[in-house]
């Protein structure tokens, strides 16, 4: 038999070509003779398929002794048995196999090649394909394939450009790698270079219009597709549909189902499917999508896995069942999909009922049954069903090792990682990156480094992913250095290499680095927006924050609800109603503030402003947890409200929700700061006693304010004898405190000198005593406590006070000369001093701790930091409008006394939030009732 063969290479290449293969030759007939000979023919390929099956279904162990058994084995043999390794995540076992016929042919070499890019392997890839005596053009775009794969797009469009010939196929990988690393500017003008496109061409520039969120354009190259008489087909449809679904155009939609129907694709289940999808990507439209369902002639097992899905994501896990239930066939992935659904919604028993009921469940069943059980937190279970698994494959490990991780076991997490490598399998991306965060979790610096050395072992020490997770870990383990040189060295940074270095700068304190990183970000996402707003608010930088975020709304870059939540953490921390109340009309407008996580903060917010506005948003919120019982409870405990926070325990435990320990400790500080002593005994034995709660440092610390505040100093003292744990500095504090309203010099000092071995540089204790010492003239002790603060390097902080007036914060120091209106203040406090006096007023100078007289003493109360914000108010503010005013430190006695006589003589409601909790000042009363 005679074959015609057309030659595709030119002669001189093809001689050149002929050379290299014979010199190849020669240097093999040198050899010595292999320890194997391949048959040229066999008849195997029963035995080859049914190895490639195995393969697939993880039994290696099956698949060898099949191969073993062969008597005779042909190149496909050999090759199954490699691609079976190879698929398994096995590269080097498949590689040895490989070397047993001295390398195999171009094919055996492509599939070693692909496997080393498939477990990020790139050097050992590259290694393949450099080995290989013979490379056609599929072996060249593999090696490309495998540098897209791997995020590394210039030595990926290097080798692209080295290409002896290319074929459409290696247009269209580089075109994907362009695609796939977003780079749409480049990826565009490589397509207007194509000599020639497929269909692959066109869907990969309209996927990777989707990928970076430009719908408009994907849907624009399809359109240009067919102005240039492209008729569309089945994948193509497919992945313009994608698009189409987020561009939320039904002219858009209707339009390609009329081309649907004019291509003659009506009937095509795979499209059907695609449209389906569509319908189901919005929770809003899942009537539409079941509609279509039911118009739907013709259904295959992702159609009905496809609607099982939509409706357990979207809550509705009833017609899910329903529509499972329906189903004529129950396939695997319908199966699945409804078990999946029911573990999602805790109904882990019932998904556990499913799955038993599967005949032969394959691997996808077995990893999403122990996959639902990690998810439902119950790692018991998973761990038993994993370790009952048939077979298994890298999913399955990978699935067990970040379960363990993200449920507090990072140890197990660990071991189960060496497990796998004993078993002589290299650890696919996914293994690695969860191990690089159990060793995070549990700040394990050495472990991690040898989970590093294992990832260069494979290879993969350049994957943005294991790259990203590596820069976790050293940061958390405070590693800064290696966090350098792991990014420096990424060949690929993306988004998310960029905001990994940020939250590692953040969680080391070096926030002016962390913003010079972000500042210098190729592109940003909603994460980056994120995490720098997160490190300004944190490190209390409220102002910087909330510019950040102006900032980012004027590059049209949407919030989303950590970051409202945020914002309106710092709106609150700062009494910034106005900026809260602007942050509520954005979550309104997003449709955010109905979300349990924004409306709590908002609740938080409002409380934090003095604003009735809390109860509003929690009257209108369609459901409460216990965070925001909690936030409710806390709220009123700020505000002294202690009656009005039992109330709302009260309604909480008639809505059935349990306390918690965060509960407790807002209703004793309620009760503290309300005087109700016999509730807060009560509330303090109920924790045990009723809901089996463990009293915590909090609690303690909370009876002994209670206690002490009351004026049982020495009970309060006692109870701290009697505690069954070692009392921290909080709890010595607020027994200083006591002793500080009630003027009680031995405990006070005995109290001073525990929190002096306890935290010696906290001004406010040496403050405090100083107080007690002063308001009873004992002026030698005073100087003894200001000469230690001397020698402990130890400065008071200074009294601060800030208001929001017309948008602007204004913030005042005590003694401030540096307002703008400083002048003008100070004639206004002597006014008011002078008019007060007149009505009664008396200063208080025990809250002087300078040994002066007494007019020395009156004209330093007279420029507290609070009384400078009061007299503003007054200045610049309408006749009879509300002032507030934060402040950080503790108000003094005098302070409190003068802002009451202020309230009575000017008719002015005042607002004032120390340190401790609001005062809300009417007609020369306080709502403190002078208990504080």
């Amino acid at each position: 038999m005679v074959f015609l063969i057309k030659w595709s290479t030119p002669p001189m290449a093809y001689r050149q070509h002929l050379r290299r293969f014979l010199s190849s030759a020669a240097a093999r007939a040198a050899a010595p003779i292999p320890a194997r000979s391949i048959p040229r023919s066999s008849g195997t390929s029963a035995q080859s398929a049914r190895i490639r099956e195995l393969g697939r279904l993880g039994s290696l162990r099956e698949a060898r002794e099949v191969f073993d058994a062969m008597p005779f084995r042909d190149i496909i043999a050999w090759n199954s048995m490699i691609l079976a390794y190879c698929n398994n995540g096995m590269p080097d076992a498949a590689r040895s196999l490989a070397h047993e016929i001295s390398g195999g042919n171009l094919r055996t070499g492509t599939i070693l090649l692909s496997c080393y890019a498939r477990a990020g392997r790139v050097r050992d890839a590259r290694r393949v394909f450099d080995e290989m005596p013979l490379r056609n053009t599929v072996a060249w775009n593999a090696m490309v394939t495998c540098y897209v794969q791997n995020g590394d797009i210039t030595l990926a469009r290097r080798l692209f450009d080295a290409m002896p010939s290319r074929d459409v196929s290696s247009w269209n990988t580089m075109l994907t790698g362009y695609c796939h690393s977003r780079q749409m500017v480049d990826a565009r003008n490589l397509f207007e270079q194509m000599p020639e496109r497929n269909m692959v061409s066109w869907t990969v520039m309209i996927s990777g219009y989707v990928l970076i969120e430009q719908h408009g354009k994907a849907w624009d190259i399809f359109r240009m597709m067919h102005y240039e008489g492209m008729s569309p087909e089945q994948p193509n449809l497919v992945s313009v549909l994608s698009a189409i679904s987020n561009l939320g155009n039904l002219n858009i939609l209707e339009s390609i189902h009329a081309l649907v129907h004019k291509a003659g694709f009506e009937r095509d289940v795979v499209i059907s499917t695609a449209i389906l999808n569509v319908y189901t990507r919005g929770v809003s439209m899942l009537d539409t999508a079941v509609k279509f369902f039911e118009g739907m002639t013709e259904r295959n097992e992702y159609t009905w896995s496809t609607m099982i899905a939509a409706l357990s994501q979207g809550g509705r896990i009833g017609d899910a069942v329903a529509v499972y239930q329906r189903d004529p066939i129950k396939s695997a992935p319908s199966r699945t999909a409804m078990l999946t659904g029911l573990a999602r919604c805790g109904r882990i028993d019932d998904a556990r009922i499913l799955f038993d009921q599967i005949p032969e469940p394959n691997i996808v069943s077995w990893n999403a049954m122990m996959t639902g059980y990690m998810q439902n937190e119950m790692v018991d279970e998973a761990e038993e069903l994993f370790n009952r698994m048939p077979f298994r494959n890298t999913i399955s490990w990978a699935g067990m090792i970040a379960g363990y991780a993200q449920n507090g076991r990072s140890e197990q997490a660990l071991v189960l990682l060496q497990a796998l490598h004993r078993n002589g399998m290299l650890p696919s991306l996914s293994s690695l990156t969860s191990s690089l965060f159990a060793c995070s979790n549990i700040e394990a610096l050495e472990t991690g480094k040898q989970v590093h050395s294992l990832a260069v072992k494979a290879g993969c020490q350049y994957n943005s992913y294991v790259c990203n997770a590596l820069i976790t870990m050293y940061a958390k383990c405070r590693n800064i250095g290696f966090v350098r040189q792991i990014f420096d060295r990424m060949t690929a940074k993306d988004t998310v290499s960029y905001n990994s270095l940020i939250t590692a700068l953040v969680q080391n304190n070096m926030l002016e680095e962390a913003r010079d990183t972000f500042d210098n970000m190729p592109s940003r996402d909603v994460v980056s927006w994120t995490t720098i707003i997160s490190a300004y608010a944190q490190a209390d930088q409220g102002n910087e924050a909330v510019e950040m975020f102006r900032s980012m709304l004027q590059v049209h870059e949407l919030p989303n609800s950590p970051i409202l939540t945020l914002l309106l953490g710092v709106g609150g921390n700062l009494g910034a109603s106005k900026l809260g109340q602007q942050i509520h009309t954005i979550a309104v407008k997003l449709g955010m503030d109905s979300g349990l996580i924004v409306a709590n903060a908002l609740i938080s917010m409002y409380f934090k402003c003095g604003s009735a506005d809390s109860l509003k948003v929690f009257d209108s919120m369609e459901e409460q947890d216990i965070f925001t019982w909690n936030t409710i409870i806390t709220g009123y405990a700020q505000h002294g409200l202690g009656r009005e926070a039992i109330r709302m325990y009260q309604q909480m435990e008639s809505a059935g929700v349990l306390p918690n320990e965060v509960t407790f400790v807002g209703l004793l500080h309620a009760c503290s700061h309300s005087g109700l002593v016999d509730e807060g005994r009560q509330f303090f034995k109920s924790m045990s006693s009723d809901y089996g709660l463990t009293s915590l440092l909090e609690h303690y610390a909370s009876m002994v304010d209670l206690l002490g505040r009351a004026g049982d100093v020495q009970g309060a003292l006692q109870f701290i004898y009697d505690m069954p744990i070692e009392p921290d500095a909080v709890i010595w504090s607020a027994l200083l405190g006591a002793c500080k309203i009630h003027k009680n010099v031995e405990i006070g000092r005995r109290a001073a000198e525990k929190l002096f071995s306890i935290e010696p540089s906290n001004a406010g204790n040496y403050v405090m005593l100083s107080n007690i010492y002063s308001s009873q003239g004992m002026w030698d002790e005073v100087a003894k406590v200001r000469k230690l603060m001397k020698e402990q390097g130890v400065n008071k902080e200074p009294g601060c006070s800030w208001m929001q007036i017309k948008n602007r914060m204004h913030s005042f120091v005590t003694g401030d000369e540096e307002h703008e209106s400083i002048q003008d203040i100070h004639a206004t406090l002597w006014e008011l001093y002078t008019l007060l006096k007149a009505t009664g007023y008396v200063p208080d100078t025990e809250f002087v701790l300078h040994d002066i007289d007494e007019e020395q003493k009156e004209s330093s109360l007279l420029y507290h930091s609070e009384k400078l914000a009061v007299a503003y108010g007054l200045l610049v503010t309408p006749k009879g409008m509300p002032i507030q005013i934060m402040k950080n430190l503790r108000i003094c006695g005098d302070c409190h006394a003068f802002v009451k006589f202020v309230s009575h003589v000017t008719k002015r409601e005042i607002d004032i939030r120390d340190g401790n909790r609001f005062h809300h000042f009417r007609n020369g009363n306080c709502s403190c009732g002078d208990f504080w």
